[in-house]
């Protein structure tokens, strides 16, 4: 069975629509799958500053086409992704939260939770009063998952796959490995995943 990893941070909506993308594929395909959370900011920071430059100085027509293409994705995935108040958000409490999910065994579920919650319901996954509902939606210790991700064993898991997907020639969320070194990017190579996959 091949392996695949998915680096994924809950901030980008494009991750949203490739997180749900990925769990349909898995009906039809099978993977073992690895999921990798990391801080796009901290990656773009390093190795893809354009992003920056180009909400700055966004280009109408491509920033149009922009907008029309997520609504499209957003159709054909099954979810609905707004505008949400606050963006760029700080997603680093949700992604160190991430490895505390995997630890209690729901880390899927846990994603999905945190991308409806910015995504769908445009709420600001920075704050804890927001973070909290979701923690305990999902039946888990609101304070030890604080205490946690203040930990330095969590801060350092985040930063360490940060730097390994850069280390490894990534530049955004979200990035696939097939197999340790064959690497795609973004949400619309699913078909591309799905059918190296299936070899």
């Amino acid at each position: 069975m091949h392996k695949l990893e998915m680096f994924f941070d809950c901030s980008s909506p494009w991750t949203y629509l490739g997180f749900e993308s990925l769990q349909q594929m898995l009906g039809r395909v099978k993977a073992d799958v690895l999921y990798r959370p990391f801080l796009v900011g901290g990656v773009f920071n390093a190795v893809n500053p354009s992003v920056y430059q180009n909400r700055e100085n966004p280009v109408p027509l491509k920033q149009k086409y922009y907008a029309k293409d997520l609504k499209d994705w957003a159709r054909y995935v099954g979810v609905q992704i707004g505008s949400p108040p606050v963006f760029p958000v700080n997603s680093v409490k949700v992604m160190r939260g991430a490895f505390f999910a995997e630890k209690e065994g729901c880390l899927v579920p846990y994603a999905r939770a945190f991308f409806k919650a910015y995504w769908t319901d445009l709420r600001d996954i920075s704050r804890p009063d927001v973070i909290t509902p979701v923690v305990e939606s999902l039946g888990l210790p609101v304070q030890e998952f604080f205490n946690a991700i203040d930990s330095a064993p969590y801060k350092d898991r985040l930063r360490a796959n940060t730097e390994e997907l850069m280390r490894r020639g990534g530049f955004g969320s979200p990035t696939w490995f097939i197999d340790g070194t064959d690497m795609y990017f973004g949400n619309d190579r699913i078909p591309l995943i799905e059918s190296a996959l299936a070899v």
